[in-house]
C-alpha cells in the first residue's frame, strides 16, 4: 500500500491520480466528509472525470444524515483491502490518500475502536456533570484510560465513559493495534506557510466560482440547517452568509482562516509519525521523485 497524506491543499488528490495511472492501480479515499454524498464542492470531492479516470472507493458511501465513525470507515476499508485482486492486479499497490489521520492510523495501524454508535441520552447525562466528576468515575471504572486521558480532555473522557456503559467493559479493554502484514510507503506532501496560504486562498476561491453557495443553499433545503455536516468547515461560513449574519466576502475569508488552522492542526499530526517521508508539494519534479521512490519500494519488498 502506498499513503499519500498531508494538509488540506497540498495536492495529494493530484499527485494520487498521476501515480494510479501509472500503476494502474485504484485510489482509497481516507477523508472524514467525502465519505458523505452530496457534499462534494465543499469538500474538495475528485470530480466525475477523475473518478473515470481512476477508480476512487470510500467516498460516497453514505448520506448525509448517517454516522460515518472511524470504525464504520475502517470495517469497509478492510473490506476492500482484503480481497484487493478484485480491483487491479495481486502485485499493484492500492493508493490511500487523504488528510483525516485517524482514517489513515485505522488502516496502517490496525487500531482497534470500539464500535459503539453515540448514546445521545447518555451523553447528554454525562454532560450535565463537570469534569472533575467525570474523570473520577473513570478513574475508578478505567483507571488504565486515565493513564492515556488528560484530565481536562472533556471529549475523551465522555467517550470512554459512554463505551462503558454501553458494554460494560473499559475502552482501555477494546482498544490496541493490529497492524496489517503487507508494506506500506508513507508519502506525505508538505509546503512553507506561504505556499500553504496561497493555495487554500486559490482553492477557497474556486469552490466558492464553482458553486458553493448553491450547494450549501440546496443542503439546507433538503436536510434542514441543524444539519451536522452543515457546521463543519466550509459550510458552516457559508451558511452563516445565508443567514444574512455576514457578506460573502466575509465568508470567504473564514473559510480561509479555518482552514488555515485545520492545516496547521493536520500538518502537526502527521509531522509526529516518523514513518512518513516527506515530499516538498511545490518541487517542480515532485510526480517523479516520488514515482522514483515507489519503484524503489516495490522493488525491494
Amino acid at each position: 500500500m502506498i499513503v499519500i497524506c498531508g494538509a488540506t491543499a497540498t495536492g495529494k488528490s493530484r499527485l494520487a491520480l498521476e501515480l494510479a495511472k501509472r500503476l494502474k492501480s485504484v485510489i482509497l479515499s481516507a477523508d472524514s466528509r467525502q465519505v458523505y454524498r452530496e457534499f462534494n464542492i465543499g469538500t474538495a470531492k475528485p470530480t466525475s472525470l477523475e473518478q473515470e479516470l481512476v477508480s476512487h472507493y470510500l467516498i460516497d458511501i453514505c448520506t448525509p444524515t448517517e454516522i460515518m465513525t472511524v470504525a464504520d470507515y475502517q470495517e469497509q476499508a478492510q473490506a476492500i483491502i482484503q480481497f484487493p485482486f478484485l480491483l487491479v492486479s495481486q502485485d499493484t499497490p492500492l493508493l490511500l490518500v487523504g488528510g483525516t489521520g485517524l482514517y489513515i492510523h485505522g488502516i496502517t495501524r490496525g487500531i482497534k475502536i470500539p464500535k459503539v454508535p453515540r448514546n445521545t441520552e447518555l451523553r447528554t447525562q454525562l454532560k450535565s456533570m463537570d469534569q472533575t466528576q467525570l474523570y473520577m468515575i473513570l478513574q475508578q471504572v478505567d483507571p488504565i484510560a486515565t493513564g492515556k486521558i488528560h484530565p481536562n480532555d472533556r471529549l475523551r473522557t465522555i467517550r470512554a465513559l459512554e463505551v462503558f456503559y454501553v458494554t460494560g467493559y473499559p475502552i482501555s479493554m477494546q482498544q490496541g493495534e493490529n497492524p496489517p502484514t503487507f508494506p506500506i510507503l508513507h508519502v506525505g506532501l508538505d509546503c512553507d506557510a506561504v505556499s500553504i496560504n496561497r493555495r487554500i486562498t486559490e482553492r477557497t476561491q474556486c469552490m466558492i466560482a464553482n458553486g458553493l453557495v448553491a450547494e450549501v443553499e440546496d443542503l439546507c433545503v433538503k436536510y434542514g440547517v441543524n444539519l451536522s455536516l452543515l457546521n463543519t468547515l466550509g459550510y458552516r461560513e457559508i451558511k452563516q452568509y445565508l443567514n444574512g449574519e455576514i457578506s460573502l466576502k466575509q465568508a470567504e475569508e473564514k473559510i480561509i482562516i479555518h482552514t488555515r488552522q485545520f492545516a496547521k492542526r493536520q500538518r502537526t499530526w502527521f509531522r509526529a509519525n516518523s514513518e512518513v517521508e516527506w515530499f516538498g508539494a511545490d518541487t517542480p519534479d515532485l510526480l517523479d521523485s516520488v514515482w522514483q521512490r515507489i519503484q524503489d519500494f516495490i522493488l525491494t519488498t
